[in-house]
């Protein structure tokens, strides 16, 4: 009954009543079966919640089950929704990423230990959505160095995010740049490569034309002629 009652009040949204219904199992009925799932329905009582307090109260709920049922058949959801606890809390891309950090690090032990759970497919969409927040904030600081004309520090950033996520969503705009500050810094051979891999990847892309006609110009560029070695060596 408490559980049965605890879920009706979970599936409309009132939280601290379900958290009661959901509690009083947890606290006092040790040996029933329905002991795991209560505590994972206090920790969906904190994550629908929202608050700050209470996200770090559900991290709590879902590590405890973690730790206390293992090899539950529910270890999937409650892996998951430690991982949802930081994703709902992931800051702008312009902001400290520790919480998309977290995310990322929760997502891919739910991928290691849970290949085949039901939630696979959404669990890999929202790891994808907090690569590509940590990307664009890497993203965001080569292009500010390519704002300032601080080449060699742009493509150290654009280099390094598309090593570490060659699948970022929005790689165009770091190809792009990528390019550009290249032929800022006369390494057009360098720079033709990424200009490529732009159009061959991307049939829509706001830089797409410009790549196109980078492309065109770079080609059409004879090669710098070679310096011939001095005479004995």
């Amino acid at each position: 009954m408490l559980f049965e009652r605890g879920t009706a009040a979970l599936e409309s949204k009132k939280w601290l009543t379900a958290r009661e219904y959901f509690r009083q199992i947890v606290d006092n009925y040790q040996q029933s079966p329905l002991r795991a799932d209560a505590k994972l329905g206090l920790g969906d009582t904190y994550l629908g919640e929202g608050t700050t307090q209470a996200f770090v109260l559900a991290i709590n709920e879902f590590q405890e089950f973690l730790s206390f049922y293992p090899t539950h058949p529910r270890a999937d959801y409650a892996q998951y929704k430690l991982a949802l606890c930081h994703y709902r809390q992931m800051a702008k891309a312009e902001r400290d990423q520790t919480e998309t950090r977290a995310t990322v690090a929760e997502f891919e032990v739910f991928f290691e230990r849970y290949p085949s759970s039901p939630l696979m497919l959404e669990a890999r969409r929202r790891h994808r959505e907090a690569r590509d927040r940590l990307s664009d904030s890497e993203y965001g600081v080569g292009l500010f160095y390519y704002r300032q004309r601080w080449y060699p520090g742009a493509i150290d950033r654009f280099q390094a995010l598309l090593k570490s996520d060659p699948e970022y969503t929005r790689r165009d705009a770091a190809y792009y740049h990528l390019g550009e500050s290249l032929v800022k810094m006369n390494r057009q051979a360098e720079a033709l490569v990424w200009f490529d891999r732009l159009v061959t990847e991307f049939s829509q892309s706001e830089h797409l034309l410009e790549a196109k006609k980078r492309v065109a110009e770079l080609r059409a560029t004879p090669e710098p002629p070679q310096t011939p070695p001095p005479p004995g060596s």
